[in-house]
């Protein structure tokens, strides 16, 4: 039996550009649940070939492009949404990543802010954009906070810090907008994604983009009461 959990409901993802990522496997399955989907991303090229290929699938998409560290380019993704659709049900932001690696003595002051921007501001003013719009359809906001939140590792300071903030933004806007919008967080661990396939191999224990998939549907399924929650996704038989 198909998943129609979000038949007609309208959801936001960012991060959306790249074949084979996490955005992209995030944003089908929304599409196959039957969601009309804004894509969202920085690459306008990438973003418009996902947008094509879910199109081709069926399912009813619209590409937004920009940089979302910027209050306007957030505040256009819902924009895009709400021109569109007329309405915005689902927040999910997938945007960020780990692009700063290494021990704290050689660490720059700009390595810092980048990691701090696209996966703490990111999400930040995406959300900040979208609050009126979600709660107006009772929706909900889903984060990515890290593993490394619940198991710190080294040398991923920045990194960490900066996943250990999303965690505190999404349980803290969880007690601020308990009454209009369920805001949660999944944090998975290493994902099987090309990226992390070339850099850490075949061998490595990996999260699959199928488990990661599942736990943010059911985080944002509108049938769903929870809102504060923190879920790690572990490679499975962890």
């Amino acid at each position: 039996m198909s998943d129609t959990r979000f038949r007609d409901r309208v959801v936001l993802i960012t991060g959306v550009g790249r074949a084979g990522q996490i955005g992209h496997a995030v944003a089908l399955a929304f599409g196959k649940a039957g969601a009309r989907l804004v894509a969202a991303d920085v690459d306008a090229v990438g973003v418009s070939r996902r947008v094509r290929e879910f199109q081709a699938a069926g399912i009813d998409a619209q590409p937004t492009a920009g940089d979302l560290t910027i209050p306007d380019i957030a505040a256009l993704a819902v924009e895009t949404a709400m021109r569109n659709y007329g309405r915005l049900d689902a927040v999910i932001n997938v945007a960020g990543g780990l692009t700063t690696f290494g021990p704290i003595a050689g660490t720059g002051v700009r390595d810092f802010d980048r990691e701090i921007a696209i996966n703490l501001k990111t999400a930040f003013l995406v959300s900040q954009a979208a609050v009126e719009a979600l709660a107006a359809s009772r929706g909900a906001i889903v984060n990515f906070a890290s593993i490394a939140v619940f198991e710190p590792q080294s040398p991923m300071a920045v990194y960490s810090a900066a996943k250990a903030a999303v965690a505190g933004l999404t349980q803290s806007l969880a007690l601020e907008l308990a009454d209009r919008v369920r805001v949660n967080a999944v944090a998975p661990g290493m994902v099987r994604t090309p990226d992390n396939l070339a850099s850490a191999g075949a061998d490595a224990r990996y999260v699959e983009l199928d488990d990661i998939c599942a736990g943010v549907l059911d985080l944002a399924d509108p049938a769903s009461t929870l809102t504060g929650t923190l879920r790690p996704i572990r490679p499975r038989g962890s």
